[in-house]
């Protein structure tokens, strides 16, 4: 298992000419936070949130400043080297391989990086070239290859060393959905067979997909850890009911008020009667009744529930967009 405790990672402050620096930023700030084999842990936020500083502390890429990483009872500053054995990371966009090799050459030389055995490695490159659909460009050089060829070359590389733990930083970033899809497979298929993975990724559907549990970062700290169905649930975020009436009827403005619910009242593109309620439950089967009972004839009935994206938008406090990095 990968165990943080109280993480920081901190970074000095930028000189300026003639002033002084200021203090220095704390990108990981008390993080605590565990990573069990045979399992997908997500890590979200928004952007800056501190997310990639995380993964890349417990690559080694990085020395924390205080706090504790172990891997499997390692310590990442006492034992780099073999922690770097039982690891790997595939990061989104392409680079984290070498464009004057040809892509099985990049495959040969990271095997041979993390000392895998001769009589295994041709079979095992063979292997992720088909699983990347980069078999019939093994031989080219990766200068030639597109965004998308590199990013799949990086993926295949990130497995070459049969990691027990492997950290994914955006990695269908940049991909064609198909690809997306198999590397989508191929993840939940390494946890089942016992590798731990650690994903941050904006598309959230990815996460939902993989993830049983998740921890949400913002600012370099902790804001919440759970399963992105009670993540969701635990902010009581609104319900949103679209409801489309085929014409005006005058009591329904009342039935809908007496539900007690927040809600605004409108028309659509054809000139049709429309209601928009917010609530923390779901009332459309109230809804329904209430306006059919005030002699309203309903066209069109659309629930909303909260999403991932806006509970971890809720958390930060900000109305942006959820990010990557």
């Amino acid at each position: 298992m990968i165990v943080t405790h109280e993480l920081r990672k901190s970074f000095p402050a930028q000189r300026k000419l003639f002033r002084p620096a200021g203090p220095a930023t704390d990108a990981v700030d008390g993080l605590s936070l565990s990573i069990p084999p045979g399992a997908v842990t997500g890590l979200l936020g928004l952007n800056g949130a501190g997310k990639t500083t995380t993964i890349k502390v417990l690559a080694t890429l990085l020395r924390p400043t205080s706090g504790s990483v172990t891997v499997d009872g390692l310590d990442v500053v006492d034992h780099a080297r073999e922690i770097r054995r039982r690891i790997n990371l595939i990061a989104g966009g392409e680079r984290m391989v070498y464009a004057r090799l040809t892509g099985r050459e990049n495959l040969w030389y990271f095997g041979q990086l993390y000392d895998v055995p001769r009589a295994v490695l041709g079979t095992r490159i063979d292997e992720l070239l088909e699983l990347v659909g980069l078999t019939d460009a093994a031989g080219t050089l990766v200068e030639r290859y597109s965004r998308g060829m590199r990013q799949r070359l990086s993926i295949a590389r990130g497995l070459i060393n049969a990691p027990a733990y492997l950290l994914l930083d955006e990695p269908t970033l940049g991909l064609d959905a198909p690809i997306a899809r198999d590397l989508r497979a191929v993840v939940a298929n390494l946890a089942r067979d016992g590798v731990g993975v650690l994903l941050t990724s904006h598309y959230l559907a990815e996460v939902e997909q993989l993830c049983g549990h998740v921890y949400v970062v913002d600012h370099g700290r902790l804001v919440a850890e759970g399963s992105p169905t009670a993540l969701t649930a635990g902010t009581r975020l609104p319900h949103t009911v679209e409801l489309t009436l085929a014409e005006h009827a005058p009591a329904v403005s009342a039935a809908v008020a007496a539900l007690g619910a927040e809600f605004e009242v409108g028309v659509d593109t054809e000139e049709r009667p429309t209601f928009l309620l917010r609530s923390p439950e779901d009332l459309a089967g109230e809804l329904a009744t209430a306006v059919v009972r005030a002699g309203g004839a309903i066209v069109r009935l659309e629930v909303n529930p909260p999403t991932l994206e806006d509970a971890i938008l809720a958390m930060a406090g900000t109305p942006t967009s959820v990010a990557a990095r």
